[in-house]
C-alpha cells in the first residue's frame, strides 16, 4: 500500500523574519501580490505566521523557508526549514531615553551649550 518514496505534501513559504519573540519563536512576514477585485490594480499584501526555529539559527532580516507543521504552541504551526539569505549588519540595540537625550539636541541643551561658549 505504501509507496518507498513518500511525498511530501506539506505548504513551504518563503519570508522574512520580522521579530524575534522569544526562545525559538519567530515572527516572519510572507508577501504577496494579489489583484483588486474591482479596480485590477496590484495589490501588496503580508501574512505573518509564528514560526517555530528550534536551532535559533535566524534573526531579523533574514530571507527564510518554513515548512507547515503540527502544532507547536498556541500560535506555532510553522518550522524553520532553511536560512535562503543572511540579513547583512543588521544588529538591532535597545536605545534608551539617555542615548537619545545625548544625540538630539533640545531646548534646555542649546541654551546651557550657548551660556557655555560665551
Amino acid at each position: 500500500m505504501s509507496s518507498p518514496a513518500r511525498t511530501n505534501r506539506r505548504k513551504t513559504l518563503i519570508g522574512f523574519v520580522t521579530s524575534k519573540m522569544g526562545d525559538k519563536s519567530v515572527k516572519v512576514t510572507v508577501p504577496y501580490k494579489t489583484p483588486h477585485p474591482l479596480y485590477h490594480k496590484v495589490i501588496n499584501r503580508k501574512t505573518v505566521l509564528h514560526v517555530h526555529d528550534e536551532k535559533n539559527e535566524t534573526k531579523v532580516g533574514d530571507k527564510i523557508e518554513v515548512m507547515e507543521t503540527r502544532p507547536v504552541s498556541r500560535l506555532k504551526r510553522w518550522r524553520v526549514t532553511r536560512v535562503v539569505e543572511a540579513s547583512v549588519g543588521l544588529d538591532i540595540t535597545a536605545v534608551t531615553e539617555k542615548d537619545v537625550a545625548e544625540l538630539v539636541p533640545t531646548k534646555t541643551t542649546k541654551k546651557t551649550n550657548s551660556a557655555a561658549t560665551a
